[in-house]
């Protein structure tokens, strides 16, 4: 949908999604991403499980929307580098007739977007090069392949901690006022309840380091974003604790990015 042309790379400071895919293992990312992500992971080890736990929800909550509430209709914002069974992926092979709008605002994702436009023949895939502080632009935007007058499922995973106060929770109210009854919010969001001081350093090494700063929040904190929603069951938990496949054995680990999935009644 975008025709903006790719704004020029910046390789010399770290970018959260290229550092997001050194963890996962993938090659779209720089000496200074992959620097930052080893300095994280020698005070915060977890860090790369979490990265690769956030994929392993994604796709146990869009299944979830496709399959058991029976959305087709997705709106994935702050997307990242284009990997494993992204949405798109998940949804179809559920309902190939499901339609997906991808947003971000990286260049480097822009570049990889083609990627995310392999839709099925039955359905539809989009990608917006937009910033999240726009959320007019984004749903007038999605407007012109979502029909916003039925359910659609919100995506908005690891990219909230990158806003104050002062705007998110407007942000996101904006676009849930946006969307019908019925429709579904995801959201993951970092916090330091499971390893403390260990995540509040690697935050303080990231925002000394990058532009994009981030910041930690309770959950009662992230639980505002849910003002008006019905979460669905089990909540707000940490992403592996929202309906794990069985485990062969012993319980889900604690990790400090927590998740949920909330209903527009």
């Amino acid at each position: 949908m975008s025709h903006t042309p790719p704004a020029p790379i910046d390789t010399s400071q770290p970018h959260s999604a290229r550092v997001y895919d050194y963890w996962l293992g993938g090659k779209d990312n720089y000496p200074a991403d992959r620097a930052m992500g080893d300095q994280i992971l020698s005070v915060l080890p977890m860090i790369g499980e979490m990265a690769v736990q956030n994929r392993a929800f994604l796709k146990r909550t869009v299944r979830y929307l496709a399959q058991e509430v029976g959305i087709r209709q997705f709106l994935d914002i702050g997307t990242g580098l284009p990997t494993v069974e992204n949405t798109h992926e998940v949804a179809q092979a559920v309902a190939p007739e499901s339609s997906i709008v991808y947003v971000d605002n990286d260049p480097l994702v822009l570049t990889h977007a083609r990627a995310l436009l392999t839709s099925s023949p039955e359905g539809h895939t989009a990608y917006i090069d937009a910033d999240l502080r726009e959320p007019e632009k984004i749903l007038a935007e999605a407007g012109k392949v979502l029909d916003l007058e039925q359910p659609v499922g919100l995506i908005l995973l690891g990219v909230l901690f990158h806003f104050p106060d002062d705007e998110v929770y407007t942000i996101v109210r904006t676009l849930v006022d946006a969307l019908p009854p019925g429709s579904h919010v995801v959201l993951t969001h970092a916090t330091n309840v499971a390893t403390g001081e260990a995540m509040e350093e690697s935050v303080r090494m990231w925002n000394e380091s990058s532009p994009a700063s981030i910041m930690l929040r309770t959950p009662e904190q992230i639980e505002g974003f849910l003002e008006g929603l019905e979460p669905v069951e089990p909540g707000l938990v940490s992403i592996t604790q929202w309906r794990p496949a069985p485990a062969e054995i012993g319980e889900p680990q604690l990790m400090d990015e927590f998740g949920v999935v909330a209903r527009k009644a």
